[in-house]
C-alpha cells in the first residue's frame, strides 16, 4: 500500500527530458487517477506502446491510497510529468494536469479505457493534413473487462443543433482530440460543477467554435466496467446533460427551432404508447439525415495514400 504522506510530498512534478521528431505534432495525454491499481497499467501501456515520437503523457494521481503511485511510478521513464494532489474529483484533476500542458493537440484518457495501436498516429497525422480542423473524433469502439474489442459502432456525424436537439449525446471522449487553440477559445478548462457531465458541458462549449469532424479510423475505446461514473446512474447522467443544453440554449441567439422542437420531445417522450414510435421516425432519422450542417467525414483513401474529405 502506498503511504499517503509520501505520496502528498509527490506534489512536485516529476519531469524527464525528451528529444521529439519535429515531423510529428505534439499530443499532450492526460490521465487522471484515483484508486485505479485494477486497470491503471493496461491504459499506461496502452499509452507509451503506441510509440507515438511527440508524446507529453501527464498522469494526475487524485489522492489515492492503494498502490496508484506504485504503477505510475513503474513507467516514470515514459512521462513528461506525474504528480499527486488531495483528492478533488476527475475534472479538476484534468485541468491541474492540462495547465501543465503545453502541446499543440490535446485530450485525456481516464484510467481503465484504452487507445488503440497506432491511435496516436492517427491523430497526429489528420491534424497535420488539415489545418482547418480544430476537434475530431474517431469511429466509436467498446472493450470488455479483459481489453478485447467487443464492439465497433458506426461511424457517427454531428452538428451543433443536432447535438443539442438530443439526435445523439453521446461523443466517445476516449476517442476525442482537439487543438489548443480551441481549449484556450472555450473557456481552457473542464468545468468542476458535474462529477460525471463535464466532458458533455465541454463539447458544447466547443461546438460554439468550432465543427466536429468524423474520422473513419480507430483511435480509443471506452471499456465497460460496473464503476463508471456516466454509467453509475444514467438517468441522472440523463438529465444533467439535460439541463446544461437548456442553459446553453437560454443563451444563445441561433436556438429558437432547436428549443422548439426540443419541448416538442419532451411531451412525446412522456407518453409511453408513442415514444417508441417518435424515436424510430424522428430521432433516429434526424441524427442520419444528411444536411449541411454536416461537415465531411475524414477518411484514408488507400489508392493514394493520403487522408480525404468525404461529404
Amino acid at each position: 500500500m502506498t503511504d499517503i504522506g509520501q505520496a502528498t510530498q509527490a506534489a512536485q512534478p516529476h519531469v524527464r527530458e525528451e528529444v521529439h521528431a519535429p515531423a510529428w505534432p505534439r499530443i499532450t495525454i492526460v490521465t487522471a487517477v484515483y484508486n485505479g491499481e485494477q486497470d491503471l497499467e493496461e491504459t499506461i501501456q496502452s499509452v507509451v506502446q503506441q510509440r507515438y515520437p511527440n508524446l507529453e503523457y501527464i498522469i494526475v494521481d487524485d489522492g489515492s491510497t492503494d498502490a496508484t503511485v506504485e504503477i505510475i511510478k513503474k513507467y516514470e521513464q515514459h512521462l513528461a510529468c506525474w504528480f499527486s494532489q488531495p483528492n478533488k474529483g476527475l475534472y479538476a484533476a484534468l485541468n491541474a494536469g492540462f495547465a501543465r500542458s503545453s502541446a499543440e493537440i490535446m485530450g485525456w484518457i481516464n484510467s481503465g479505457d484504452l487507445l488503440h495501436t497506432n491511435g496516436l498516429f492517427v491523430v497526429g497525422n489528420v491534424f497535420s493534413c488539415f489545418a482547418d480542423v480544430e476537434w475530431l473524433t474517431g469511429r466509436p469502439t467498446v472493450f470488455d473487462s479483459r481489453g478485447m474489442t467487443v464492439q465497433i459502432q458506426h461511424l457517427p456525424r454531428w452538428s451543433r443543433n443536432r447535438f443539442l436537439a438530443g439526435a445523439n449525446r453521446h461523443i466517445q471522449q476516449e476517442s476525442t482530440f482537439w487543438r489548443r487553440s480551441l481549449w484556450q477559445r472555450a473557456g481552457g478548462a473542464l468545468s468542476t460543477e458535474y462529477r460525471a457531465e463535464g466532458d458533455f458541458e465541454q463539447w458544447v462549449r466547443f461546438f460554439r467554435h468550432a465543427r466536429l469532424y468524423s474520422v473513419n479510423a480507430l483511435i480509443g475505446g471506452y471499456r465497460m466496467h460496473q464503476g463508471s461514473l456516466s454509467h453509475t446512474n444514467i438517468v441522472h447522467y440523463n438529465d444533467r446533460c439535460d439541463e446544461i443544453v437548456e442553459r446553453e440554449l437560454d443563451s444563445a441567439h441561433d436556438g429558437t427551432w432547436v428549443k422548439l422542437f426540443r419541448r416538442i420531445s419532451g411531451r412525446v417522450e412522456r407518453i409511453p404508447k408513442v415514444r417508441w414510435v417518435w424515436r424510430r421516425l424522428v430521432m433516429d432519422p434526424l441524427y442520419r439525415w444528411r444536411g449541411p450542417d454536416w461537415p465531411p467525414v475524414i477518411e484514408y483513401h488507400v489508392d493514394e495514400a493520403r487522408w480525404v474529405l468525404r461529404k
